[in-house]
């Protein structure tokens, strides 16, 4: 049986098309994918992202612990509510999971992790906190009568949309710079967006989602699908779990070498890995310059070897089809290499792996 979000009835109502989203019931559009995206793009949509998983960090030794688990610096958290991306890797140096860390207090740390590994996740941080006897509690906050609902509310209009239906949080949330969260009353609003836009993401009591997802859209917030959501995040060059990573796949091969805090002596998990195989591979965009659409796993042919699709689309704001893609290391941007499209070598331009930001093709 599908899982189902808090806002579950709510798509239905809107007659949104649902699937199969890693076990999850979750909306693809309500409509119109394209309408979709660029509602976001241009004015302001929101999305149901319930089925992802905030886990709460409780205790003396949050910032030891965090600091041997993940493979980003939590030392750069200093302020209270700023945020970090980072992958949480295994000993090989494999992605188990990429995820946000909201630093609160020296003792309250929260984490969001990705839906289709909440559960793995859960169990890989809850042993390595009794191996390394740390003094922490993990607590998962998506089921039970804690959960948490969580929309996502993107684009320029945005602050403004959820000023207007949350204006007892706007003092505190009006000058959010992006990676900061903020709590007001039962809210914990981020700007930590998953689509080149700026915007919101807003954790509330799971029992408070549906009367806000309503509000937002009788505010004229457009609801948006998961259709949407990818298109948006591919453009603006955002890696996806289980497409543009996974455990087999090193952060130095999927573009997230910047995520990766070697400098100093931390000892984290997977480092000793990292140093040993260093960088194998790149990851570039790419842009179709013949008529067809690129897609994950399709070979990528360059004079300087092969390499591999990772996740394609056609992008709504160029109107051409682009790629995310891991690439031999020689490779350089603006090289014409060639995909093989079903048997056909079709042409496509190498480019920086960020296509579309705050409304507008960046290529």
């Amino acid at each position: 049986m599908l899982k189902k979000t808090i806002l579950n009835a709510a798509h239905r109502a809107l007659n949104a098309r649902m699937v199969d989203f890693g076990g999850w019931d979750m909306p693809v559009n309500y409509g119109s994918q394209i309408e979709e995206h660029n509602a976001v793009r241009t004015d302001c949509g929101m999305f149901d992202v319930s089925h992802m998983c905030p886990v709460d960090v409780v205790g003396a030794d949050c910032r030891a612990f965090l600091s041997r688990l993940v493979a980003n610096d939590v030392a750069k958290l200093t302020v209270s509510g700023k945020a970090l991306y980072s992958a949480m890797l295994n000993e090989a140096g494999g992605v188990i999971d990429d995820l946000i860390i909201y630093f609160l207090t020296d003792t309250r740390f929260r984490i969001v992790v990705n839906a289709g590994t909440a559960e793995k996740d859960l169990a890989w941080m809850q042993a390595k906190a009794a191996e390394w006897k740390m003094d922490v509690t993990l607590t998962q906050r998506r089921d039970g009568d804690n959960a948490l609902g969580i929309i996502a509310v993107q684009g320029p209009n945005a602050r403004a949309k959820v000023w207007s239906v949350l204006p007892q949080a706007k003092a505190a949330i009006a000058d959010l710079k992006p990676f900061f969260a903020a709590e007001v009353d039962q809210y914990f609003i981020a700007s930590t967006g998953y689509t080149g836009e700026d915007g919101y993401e807003i954790m509330m009591p799971a029992a408070e989602a549906d009367s806000l997802w309503n509000a937002l859209k009788d505010a004229g917030v457009a609801p948006c699908g998961l259709g949407a959501r990818d298109t948006l995040r591919l453009e603006a060059g955002m890696n996806l779990y289980g497409q543009d990573m996974d455990e087999t796949v090193s952060p130095l091969d999927a573009g997230l070498a910047w995520t990766v805090a070697m400098k100093d002596e931390r000892d984290f998990v997977g480092r000793a890995a990292l140093a040993a195989n260093g960088q194998q591979q790149q990851f570039l965009g790419l842009v179709l310059l013949d008529k067809g659409v690129l897609r994950g796993h399709q070979k990528v042919i360059t004079q300087q070897g092969d390499g591999e699709i990772t996740s394609g689309t056609f992008s709504p704001t160029l109107q051409q089809s682009i790629a995310l893609a891991r690439l031999p290391l020689n490779v350089q941007i603006g090289d014409e290499v060639s995909v093989d499209i079903r048997g056909k070598l079709l042409k496509a331009k190498v480019t920086k792996p960020v296509f579309a930001r705050n409304g507008k093709a960046v290529q």
